[in-house]
């Protein structure tokens, strides 16, 4: 089994007027960043690219924000193909 590190880069959507109102994340597949063999390896490298993000991206607007305009991006862990969009389904709220 593989695992795949991927870049995605951030947004948040509204999900509905439901109970006042929601918001979910979401993300675009920017590029992959590698291939692991374990899982562990895996986290260990989106984990360091995460905190690199957290300082590189300081200055930029957080993606809660109504002045948020694009540019944040996250490191996420997959099994064998990381998909284009995350989620992948448009969440429901329940």
């Amino acid at each position: 089994m593989s695992y795949v590190v991927a870049l995605y880069e951030i947004d948040r959507e509204y999900g509905g007027s439901e109970e006042g109102g929601w918001w979910y994340d979401t993300g675009e597949l920017n590029r992959v960043l590698c291939v692991c063999r374990t899982e562990e390896q895996a986290y260990q490298k989106a984990n360091r690219a995460n905190a690199l993000l957290r300082v590189l991206q300081r200055g930029k607007r957080d993606v809660g924000s109504v002045l948020y305009r694009g540019g944040r991006h996250a490191a996420e862990v997959f099994e064998r193909i990381a998909p284009k969009y995350i989620p992948e389904e448009r969440p429901r709220y329940e």
